[in-house]
């Protein structure tokens, strides 16, 4: 096995150069930096990162912080491992790592995230599931470590973030029931504080009141964000004196707990009740009637939310010069059968 320095000598190009080929730079010509990882991988050489580490003051050790609950292994499956694919694709390009850090369910977030800040493990986080109030913010923001939220928040200032555009699926979806005669619409929103549940309430009112109908607050169920919640606002639904004719859910695996207790009750999705989903979900394809949700590319998101996050890093700052902004994330809707159920507007 050789060093950075042998590697030089091989190739008869100065130490500075290999190193910054070696770490992605752009200011080495292409052509250069393919000799240099050639003649590493031909030559066996392997970075001490160790070392690297402690002269340059960093870890080239990017964290996604993630809750670890029981509500959200099978959402965490999905999306995060759908998201990382194209951090990942970000990251490799300056030989950058990315690490998982769940949070353990019964830990409070912001413990978890003083002890990693305490051991300065990674030189920039992500942080996801944003609370209404997130101190984490204020903590990173204090602590001076780059950092991008997936998910709004009114914590912490002015600091970068990435969120769903979860006002365009609540219009879209008020709009498209209410098109097809609805006036009685619930929504299945999250129980906990997390503050896209607070967004996309916010955002169904005013698609109500823009449509001329009074925003109802018991059509509003809050359940747990998982499969069993969908089940509950399902059983909470059919309990209502006055039974809602539609109702959209706001998390992916809802949909599978509500379609079970509907059944249950011999109530059809898109013959006796509407039903608009929130992300296409693979475990939910299956469903019949088809699920009418909405769909993006996880792997794009990840690609943004990686560059964003560069965007705010002193080393990459200056390769990304127009990422570090604000963004929200568009989704697009797919149609399904699950809202065919038409209101009749005379009766």
């Amino acid at each position: 096995m050789r060093g950075i320095r042998q590697l030089a000598q091989h190739l008869d190009i100065s130490i500075g150069t290999v190193s910054r080929a070696l770490n992605g730079r752009p200011d080495v010509n292409p052509e250069t930096r393919k000799r240099v990882l050639e003649a590493a991988e031909k030559l066996g050489y392997v970075a001490n990162q160790s070392g690297r580490s402690l002269r340059q003051g960093t870890t080239n050790v990017i964290g996604l912080m993630m809750e670890s609950t029981k509500e959200n292994v099978e959402y965490s499956d999905n999306f995060f491992l759908g998201l990382t694919g194209g951090l990942q694709s970000v990251f490799s390009r300056h030989n950058l790592d990315l690490v998982m850090l769940p949070c353990p369910n019964d830990e409070d977030p912001l413990e978890y995230l003083k002890r990693m800040v305490g051991r300065r493990i990674v030189d920039a986080m992500i942080i996801s599931a944003t609370q209404r109030i997130d101190r984490r913010i204020d903590l990173l923001v204090s602590s001076k470590i780059p950092f991008v939220a997936l998910g709004r928040s009114s914590s912490g200032g002015s600091h970068t973030w990435i969120d769903l555009d979860f006002e365009g699926v609540a219009n879209s979806a008020v709009d498209r029931l209410v098109e097809r005669g609805h006036r009685r619409i619930a929504i299945a929103a999250p129980s906990s504080d997390i503050n896209l549940g607070y967004v996309f309430v916010d955002a169904y009112r005013q698609a109500l009141e823009r449509n001329g109908i009074a925003y109802d607050p018991s059509l509003v169920i809050r359940v747990k964000s998982s499969e069993q919640g969908g089940y509950l606002a399902a059983h909470k639904m059919l309990l209502l004196e006055d039974r809602p004719t539609a109702i959209i859910l706001i998390y992916e695996l809802m949909a599978i707990g509500l379609y079970r207790r509907l059944a249950e009750s011999g109530v059809v999705p898109g013959r006796d009740v509407a039903v608009i989903g929130f992300r296409e979900e693979p475990r939910a394809k299956f469903l019949s009637p088809a699920l009418t949700c909405f769909r993006m590319s996880l792997h794009d998101l990840g690609v943004e939310l990686g560059e964003t996050l560069l965007a705010t890093m002193p080393g990459f700052k200056d390769i990304y010069p127009e990422g570090a902004q604000n963004t929200i994330w568009p989704l697009e809707l797919a149609p399904g059968e699950s809202d065919g159920f038409v209101v009749d507007r005379g009766g």
